[in-house]
């Protein structure tokens, strides 16, 4: 009996132990299952989360600096030129009057008009004529390809100067000077005193002067700027006679003696006509001296004898 029992006491031990080792396990393997469904329930949200974190990161980091990288490697945008243009042109032709109505046609047609112009002759009566014109700068080029094919050109001064800079400056003040007027007459329908509305007023006469100046500048660079001028000057051609190089023949010789004959005598008439006063003046002292010295050389009367005649 006593056996018995010690037998069962040594066996509870042993079972205890295994159902303690069981137990562990059980609740070990509950344990990585719990945090296995639990990791499965929470998968999806953490992931969309993770992902919407990942993308805002992105955005925020990645993707802003490369918009900041594009942004700064990209250049900027430049605003348009502005160049004032200015040619003149030296041409030989035959008929100054007509290369001029051509010029004017091109040049309207270009969308231009024609400004000063002045025509003199020279000694031997050929023309010569010098015009300005305004034409767009975009037919400039277009324009100085046809004058030039109005005859035979013989010299071509072209320049460009760019005064992009110089616009952009006036534009600039322009629109600071306008701020300042306005803050002036703000501030004189707030004034009071009689002293500071003299006061605001010379102020804003100054200033609007100084606007005005600024309006007219930015008015002669943008007329200067979109019209180029062009400083045509024609003139003519000597005029080729038809026999000028062949021999000259009896008419020429002719017409050579008798221009010769002419001038002789046109000559000699000229030295006569320069003479004849002193000649008329010798002749006269001459004739007086003549006239006196005969007299003082004629002999006297001879005296008669006294006693008369014998008879």
């Amino acid at each position: 009996m006593a056996q018995t029992h010690a037998r069962r006491s040594r066996r509870r031990p042993a079972g205890a132990l295994a159902a303690l080792f069981l137990a562990a396990a059980l609740a070990l393997a509950g344990c990585g299952a719990g945090d296995d469904s639990s990791d499965g329930g929470m998968s999806a949200d953490s992931k969309a989360g993770a992902a919407a974190r990942q993308e805002g990161a992105l955005d925020d980091g990645s993707g802003g600096g490369s918009r900041g990288n594009r942004s700064a490697d990209s250049a900027p945008t430049l605003g348009p030129s502005h160049v004032i243009r200015t040619a003149s042109l030296t041409v030989r032709v035959k008929d100054v009057p007509k290369a001029l109505d051509e010029a004017r046609t091109v040049t309207e047609n270009a969308g231009g008009f024609v400004g000063d112009e002045s025509t003199t002759r020279d000694g031997e009566g050929r023309e010569r004529t010098r015009v300005v014109l305004r034409v767009p700068t975009e037919k400039y080029e277009e324009v100085l390809t046809a004058l030039e094919g109005t005859g035979r050109l013989i010299e071509r001064k072209a320049k460009a100067e760019d005064v992009t800079e110089q616009v952009v400056d006036v534009e600039s003040r322009i629109t600071t000077q306008r701020a300042s007027v306005a803050r002036i007459r703000e501030l004189m329908d707030r004034a009071t005193r009689i002293s500071d509305v003299v006061t605001l007023e010379g102020e804003l006469s100054t200033r609007q002067a100084d606007l005005e100046s600024l309006l007219a500048r930015q008015k002669s660079l943008k007329d200067r700027t979109s019209l180029a001028t062009v400083t045509l000057s024609l003139s003519e051609t000597a005029v080729k006679k038809a026999d000028e190089d062949d021999e000259p023949g009896f008419v020429d010789a002719l017409a050579g003696g008798w221009n010769a004959f002419v001038a002789v005598f046109r000559w000699l008439g000229m030295a006569l006509a320069a003479v004849l006063p002193f000649a008329a003046v010798t002749a006269l002292v001459l004739l007086l001296w003549f006239r006196f010295s005969g007299r003082s050389r004629r002999p006297a009367p001879a005296a008669e004898p006294e006693g008369g005649e014998e008879s």
